[in-house]
């Protein structure tokens, strides 16, 4: 299946189901690559209206790191481990720190 299709697939699912954050999610990470701007109004749709959804944090502070908004994407580590903390996910609160780690040094922020 190509990436249009794919793209083409999840907003007919977004259509069905606009309260899943998964439909959202998944679109966010098929723009990454090719539109990362598209990518990023969906990262923000996630954090804005599903933001106790956890899979989201680490791609999205990648993505606006690689967009160079270092202060968002801080932020949104940040969110993130506290996210991580409070569902009580060890693994998911160990990638996030490490990541964060790396984005800190990096960007010079340690």
């Amino acid at each position: 299946m190509s990436n249009l299709s794919r793209i083409s697939l999840l907003k007919t699912f977004i259509d069905q189901e606009p309260n899943n954050p998964f439909n959202w999610y998944a679109l966010a990470l098929e723009h990454r690559e090719q539109q990362p701007e598209e990518a990023a109004k969906h990262f923000d749709h996630l954090l804005e209206n599903h933001p106790d959804y956890l899979p989201t944090y680490y791609h999205a502070a990648q993505l606006f790191a690689d967009l160079a908004q270092v202060e968002k994407s801080q932020l949104i580590y940040q969110k993130g481990i506290t996210v991580a903390k409070s569902q009580n996910d060890n693994h998911a609160l160990r990638e996030l720190q490490n990541s964060y780690q790396n984005f800190l040094i990096n960007n010079d922020l340690f």
